[in-house]
């Protein structure tokens, strides 16, 4: 997988993660740098640490998976994808109204957010050449950047690129799933 593939993947997976800093960002009626750094440490560790665990697990169970593994790449970065998509066009209003920082707080939305990345790690252990190391440092370093930006941007601006986030990130995964099945299938070759 190459770079530029593992930064695609990895700006889709901060999506969700983006999406929740902008909310946290409305309810901090002072922003402090402090308030960037602890969402971006929480949001940005938990989004690197998740793909390694399913890239542990997928390994584990990998011969029994190989047969069809981009069939698996595929649905599981389709349904994360399309369910993402459809956040974003919910008309619901999902932001956090609570300010805290607290450990309790920050832990559960830092696993809320990266659920998706333990089946993308699931789904690194079955294709070919995938660098973990690299994949885990992308999407850790990636997912901190945009939750600080987004923590700032939901100051400033509001909810106005919640749902735009939740879509684009979804339509990364998708596309990249569909990019993985035809590859196998031999339908293109990138």
């Amino acid at each position: 997988m190459s770079i530029v593939e593992l930064f695609v993947i990895a700006v889709g997976l901060s999506m969700d993660a983006f999406a929740v800093a902008v909310c946290k960002g409305l309810s901090v009626t002072k922003l402090e740098n402090k308030h960037m750094l602890i969402t971006g440490l929480w949001f940005g560790g938990f989004q690197g640490l998740m793909p390694l665990v399913g890239y542990l697990l997928g390994s584990t169970f990998e011969k029994y998976i190989t047969p069809v593994d981009h069939w698996v790449a595929f649905v599981l970065l389709g349904i994360i994808g399309i369910n993402m998509i459809k956040e974003g066009l919910s008309k619901e209003e999902e932001c956090c109204e609570d300010a805290s920082f607290s450990v309790k707080t920050m832990f559960v939305m830092a696993v809320a957010t990266s659920i998706d990345a333990l089946a993308v790690g699931i789904t690194f252990a079955l294709l070919p050449d995938v660098n973990i190391c690299a994949a885990v440092l992308f999407i850790g370093i990636i997912t901190f950047l945009l939750s600080c930006v987004g923590i700032r941007i939901g100051n400033i601006f509001g909810v106005k690129f919640k749902s735009k986030a939740e879509i684009s990130g979804g339509v990364i995964l998708v596309l990249m799933g569909a990019k993985i099945l035809l590859e196998h299938l031999g339908i293109i070759n990138f």
